[in-house]
């Protein structure tokens, strides 16, 4: 987020400025007029609803973090209907939550433009999947644009609003980690006031999607789909950006893909004309096929699935079969995982085209491997002072390390990592709840399932009501450290403040739990070990399910509270009774605690004084900060 966010409130049309893809997005928002801004946070796409919210009360902008991505939908859906204009931001894999709004959506459209961000995450950065949602796009026949670089990010918000309008349809904007998080050069447009005062005007054929309308509904949707072609046909954003002086050889690629193509042909001096694709669904079947006409050669450039290859070859084979077509179907010339980078798009350009590649990367990977054996790897940790890290503890200890722990999505899935190795089964946000429910069935063994605060509003509570009823015997460990931690610390319900900072009705997990007709709950401070310990065995001999809330603040906000106050956390220190025992090490993994010249030591930059480690020093050779710790 720029240091001073309210400069993307700026109206100084033609004004150029360096932005982040997702702060592009959401200047986006503000020149589009858009009113209605919800989301939940995932990376990459955090940063889009992060920047909305400072922004908001100045934009006269609603802006809320919704509990999961369906409802962040529905609602933004609901302004879209009274002709609001609104905007859904989503890492990728909340479209999937969201979609079961998003497919009859589709059907009964909206009156106010309405744009759904789904923002993909190839390599895994930060995601379980690497799914390609532009195969969305062609479930649900709505429009998808693809921009490349954050002048498009913010140009597309505002051509999205236009289509949605135009067709009375949602447009997905899907964007991928390098182009949200690419850093560019934006020039500002104009400024559309914002408009909250909606009007919905009763159509129960339309906005009534029982069967005897969806019927129609779906004949009026491919009627949109039409139109929606002759859109992508003369969109700005589909075009020849290049014309070859040799046109043999024509490159067709989309989204971040693009920029790696231009510089592989660049890299290896090949004269390639460019058809750009920006707005891939409806595919321009007539501008595609007339570049195909041109050329005796077409390379398709994209990541993940070969969305625009099929497509592609499809046309060639209609109209133009004897021109070849390249890319990753049948002989694989472009990997279909995994993310993209100049050097892997130049070496499969060199496959079909036969030039000599001008670096041997081969040496360049011995090169590098050498190097990596004598830099020191940093696999992702908790952080020093992470109650989740005491939590671990504590479960492993009580359960003598012999239960099966389903996990979830959230910090909290680190926990897998050595010495603590908690977690053998994750899937997605709330599934650890609904596993457990089948692992301890099939297996009889002590299951406790492991959900942070935020994934538990967005998606545990109808599988812990699931549990309740069918009497599934497991404990709901909540790791509760009272933020959303892994996408950049948002709010949610059980914090009692809102998207934009205001107070709002607090809801505690506990009494969610008790509503849900749990009957043993019980709240720990993970840091009182021996007393967590005790509720955690009392907890698995229930004989159905039980919970237990696992609270204590996230480090980090210790620490920024610590220094607004020009303070800081005081640490723990290490005494002359120290035996080097390695327990600490061995047991908790902290990364304050380092053997340097075989011995321990703290390293007092990073060390909270949570206690944990002097509780499990055998020798209580760790001394606590003078007040005892920072619990």
């Amino acid at each position: 987020m720029p240091p001073n966010p309210e400069k993307l409130l700026e109206d100084h049309a033609g004004k150029q400025v360096l932005l982040l893809g997702n702060e592009a997005i959401a200047r986006g928002v503000i020149e589009a007029g858009i009113s209605v801004v919800t989301t939940y946070p995932g990376t990459p796409a955090s940063e889009i609803g992060d920047t909305i919210s400072r922004l908001a009360a100045k934009a006269e902008i609603y802006m809320e973090y919704s509990v999961n991505e369906k409802v962040a939908v529905e609602v933004a859906a609901g302004a879209a209907v009274c002709g609001i204009r609104a905007l859904t931001a989503m890492k990728h894999v909340g479209l999937n939550v969201a979609a079961d709004a998003v497919m009859t959506l589709a059907y009964i459209g909206v009156r106010g433009g309405y744009v759904i961000v789904t923002a993909g995450d190839p390599e895994c950065y930060s995601s379980q999947n690497e799914q390609d949602n532009r195969l969305y796009a062609l479930l649900s026949n709505l429009p998808c644009l693809e921009p490349s670089n954050p002048q498009e990010c913010k140009d597309m918000v505002k051509y999205a609003v236009q289509i949605s309008e135009k067709l009375e349809l949602p447009v997905l904007l899907r964007t991928v980690t390098r182009v949200n998080h690419t850093r560019g050069p934006v020039v500002y447009g104009s400024i559309e006031k914002p408009r909250l005062e909606g009007e919905f005007l009763r159509d129960v054929r339309r906005f009534v999607a029982v069967p005897h309308h969806a019927r129609p509904m779906h004949v009026r949707l491919l009627q949109k789909v039409e139109m929606a072609k002759e859109i992508s046909e003369n969109s700005p954003y589909n075009r020849v950006v290049y014309r070859a002086s040799d046109s043999r050889i024509g490159i067709i690629s989309s989204s971040a893909a693009y920029n790696y193509a231009v510089e592989a042909a660049d890299f290896l001096g090949l004269d390639a004309s460019f058809l750009k694709i920006g707005m891939s669904h409806p595919f321009p079947e007539k501008k595609v096929t007339e570049f195909l006409k041109e050329h005796e050669k077409v390379i398709v450039v994209e990541e993940l699935e070969p969305y625009l290859e099929m497509q592609v070859k499809a046309l060639a084979l209609d109209y133009v079969p004897e021109v070849k077509i390249y890319g990753k179907m049948r002989k694989q010339y472009f990997p279909r995982a995994s993310e993209f980078s100049t050097r892997i798009v130049a070496e499969g350009l060199a496959k079909i085209t036969g030039i000599q590649l001008p670096i041997d990367f081969n040496k360049i990977d011995e090169r590098f491997n050498e190097v990596s054996q004598i830099l020191m790897r940093r696999p992702p940790v908790l952080c020093a002072g992470c109650p989740h890290r005491a939590s671990f503890y504590v479960l492993k200890k009580a359960t003598k390390s012999k239960a099966l722990f389903p996990t979830d999505i959230g910090c909290y899935a680190l926990g897998i990592a050595p010495p603590l190795s908690v977690g053998d089964l994750l899937i997605c946000m709330g599934a650890s709840v609904g596993t457990a429910g089948g692992v301890s069935r099939a297996t009889g063994v002590d299951t406790v399932a492991i959900i942070g605060d935020s994934t538990f509003f967005h998606a545990g509570i109808p599988a812990l009501v699931n549990a309740v009823y069918n009497n599934h015997k497991f404990t709901l460990a909540v790791v509760d450290n009272l933020t959303t931690a892994m996408t950049g610390h948002q709010p949610h319900p059980g914090i009692g403040k809102t998207g934009t900072g205001e107070l709002g009705k607090r809801v505690l997990i506990e009494k969610v739990a008790q509503g849900c007709g749990v009957q043993f709950v019980k709240v720990v401070n993970p840091f009182n070990v021996e007393e967590s310990i005790k509720m955690v065995k009392e907890a698995l001999e229930i004989p159905g399910p039980s919970v237990i809330v696992f609270r204590a603040p996230c480090a980090l906000l210790l620490v920024r509270e610590k220094r607004r106050k020009g303070e800081r956390l005081e640490p723990c220190k290490i005494s002359e009774a120290c035996t080097n025992c390695m327990a600490c090490i061995k047991v908790l993994g902290c990364p304050a605690l380092i053997v340097r010249e075989g011995t321990v030591i703290i390293d007092e930059t990073l060390c909270t004084g949570c206690s944990l480690c002097a509780q499990i020093c055998p020798y209580q050779a760790i001394e606590l900060p003078e007040k005892g710790g920072n619990k």
